[in-house]
């Protein structure tokens, strides 16, 4: 059998009372934005963490949203992203007319909020917001830039609360960095 290389043991970044305490700062960003009939839209599968942690601060701030997600892939298993996004399932329930906000874990190259508002725009949004839990350093222009970021996050490879390796790590109760 193979040597496989070892993966580095997690630095701690934010710890899991710093990540209540952005989300709880962002629901309270949010909800003047929002209301009961805004579509909460998650982008699967890391920002599902997220998402649920943010709806239920939503909703301590008197906003019950809708709740709906998208399933995007552009990593893989990989470090980097590959440049192109695939729609692995699309959106259950009509955004016609709807307000919709979208919520993703972390902003870096910017491909898949993109295309998530592009979707969502043609489903026929009213007006599209969009959340992200993180914002990484990139050295190349973005669009559309998030319209709500909760923590501006240093340009290292992150895993947990929500963020994988290779599909692992994800149920890490603290943002970590692996390098």
């Amino acid at each position: 059998m193979a040597d496989t290389p070892s993966t580095p043991a997690p630095t701690v970044l934010l710890s899991q009372a710093e990540i209540e305490a952005v989300v709880a700062d962002l629901a309270r960003r949010i909800a003047p934005h929002v209301d009961d009939q805004t579509v909460a839209a998650v982008l699967l599968t890391g920002g599902l963490w997220f998402a649920a942690d943010l709806t239920r601060a939503l909703s301590r701030e008197g906003r019950n949203v809708r709740f709906d997600a998208l399933w995007l892939a552009s990593y893989g298993d990989e470090q980097t992203s590959r440049g192109r996004i695939e729609v692995r399932a699309p959106y259950q329930r009509s955004l016609e007319r709807r307000k919709v906000l979208i919520l993703d874990d972390v902003f870096d190259t910017g491909l898949s909020l993109a295309e998530a508002v592009r979707i969502t725009r043609e489903a026929g949004a009213a007006e599209v917001l969009t959340c992200v839990f993180a914002r990484k350093p990139w050295p190349k222009p973005r669009a559309p830039e998030p319209d709500f970021v909760g923590w501006e996050a240093p340009n290292r490879f992150l895993v947990g609360y929500g963020l994988d390796h290779a599909g692992g790590m994800r149920g890490l109760p603290d943002i970590c960095a692996l390098d």
